[in-house]
């Protein structure tokens, strides 16, 4: 039987101490997510955040019967709260986003109907002009260059938020600190399809990154080597079982 009351799509997105990006945050999905015409739930994921974030959040909530709260007792990082997010998702299809408003929520409908179309069970959205430091954008151009040679997804922006899954990509995905620069290669390695798309990149208005040299360089290239040997040392079953012939439809 069908549960009418599920969605089809679930937007997940953690904040940790986003509190001034909160009303807009809501404002642009909410108004992205109506215009698509179908049943969803917006899942925000509050990482342990100091400041006001929770608080707002709770605030509008009150008015929008669509958006779940879902609240960390510590912070865990952005890989910890994505797998809180999908583990409380009921969508058919489940998208993820920042909430530094960065991700331009316009970008989702294309992205989604790859999916829902079957062209795809997963595609990320690749941020052709990113609107970072020069540092920044020359540090993650090089680790994506090392990352596509070293495991083979094919990806020019393996670490975009911006991505949208069907369900059944995450239900057996590995789970990991740091996991989340790596999704398109971990749903190959399951044996599913990934595409990547170009989307738009905005300047962060408020808040500050939480990414520093330790955990965007070393630690990522330490998960790299992990991933490249969990890729190296996969082992993929294609297995039916075998009914006893009088089971057997005459």
């Amino acid at each position: 039987m069908v549960d009418s009351a599920r969605p089809r799509l679930s937007l997940v997105v953690p904040c940790y101490n986003e509190e001034d990006n909160v009303p807009a945050l809501l404002d642009e999905w909410f108004r992205t997510l109506k215009s698509m015409n179908i049943p969803f739930e917006m899942i925000i994921v509050d990482d342990g955040s100091r400041d006001r974030t929770l608080e707002r959040l709770r605030e509008e909530q009150l008015h929008r019967p669509e958006l779940r709260l879902i609240a960390l007792e510590r912070n865990t990082g952005q890989s910890g709260a994505l797998v809180a997010g999908f583990r409380a998702a009921r969508g058919e299809i489940v998208a993820t986003s920042d909430g530094d408003l960065q991700n331009d929520p316009n970008d989702l409908p294309a992205l989604f109907e790859r999916v829902a179309r079957g062209e795809c069970d997963m595609v990320s959205g690749w941020r052709t002009k990113r609107k970072d430091s020069r540092l920044r954008r020359i540090s993650t151009r090089v680790a994506n260059g090392v990352r596509k040679r070293l495991l083979g997804d094919g990806m020019n922006d393996s670490a975009s938020s911006m991505k949208v899954y069907r369900r059944e990509v995450l239900e057996h995905m590995p789970v990991f600190n740091g996991m989340h620069r790596f999704f398109p290669a971990l749903t190959i390695l399951q044996g599913f399809r990934a595409l990547e798309l170009p989307v738009n990149h905005r300047p962060r208005l408020h808040g500050k990154s939480k990414y520093g040299l330790w955990n965007r360089a070393f630690r990522a290239t330490l998960d790299m080597f992990g991933v490249a040997w969990l890729r190296r040392r996969a082992v993929r079953i294609s297995a039916r079982e075998i009914v006893p012939a009088t089971h057997a439809t005459h």
